[in-house]
């Protein structure tokens, strides 16, 4: 049987809405200075998704690092609905002990990453892995 994925938002006219998971996680969604905007979440979801994939890979392969940095960033298209049109996804990996290794689990990562694979249905997604000292 599939996992059961629950959230349930609740709107106050012009005040934005809250989010509230089934672990008791909060976040405030529309509401001005203090909230998440919908594509700002998408991204977030599809960082910690393809994330964890990449770090279970590279954890097998007992590869260690210091710190991996994920940037997103990505456009809509013009015509409605404005649907996402592509998206660049960095990785940049500090204090890598072996950078093919890590190259060969963030391929892994993408083509395992059930998110990335949703989002490529819709969007070319380009994805990128760096390595700094």
């Amino acid at each position: 049987m599939a996992d059961i994925i629950h959230t349930k938002v609740d709107f106050f006219q012009d005040e934005g809405g809250r989010a509230v998971t089934d672990s008791g996680y909060h976040v405030n969604i529309l509401g001005g200075d203090n909230s998440v905007r919908p594509y700002e979440l998408l991204f977030m979801s599809l960082a910690s998704c393809l994330y964890s994939t990449f770090e279970e890979i590279f954890e097998k392969k007992r590869l260690s690092c210091e710190l991996v940095e994920v940037d997103i960033s990505g456009n809509k298209r013009e015509p409605v609905p404005k649907y996402l049109e592509h998206c660049d996804v960095k990785f940049t990996v500090k204090g890598a002990d072996k950078q093919t290794g890590f190259e060969k689990s963030f391929a892994l990562a993408c083509k395992y990453c059930s998110i990335y694979q949703t989002l490529s249905k819709v969007a070319e997604i380009r994805p990128v892995i760096e390595f700094i000292d």
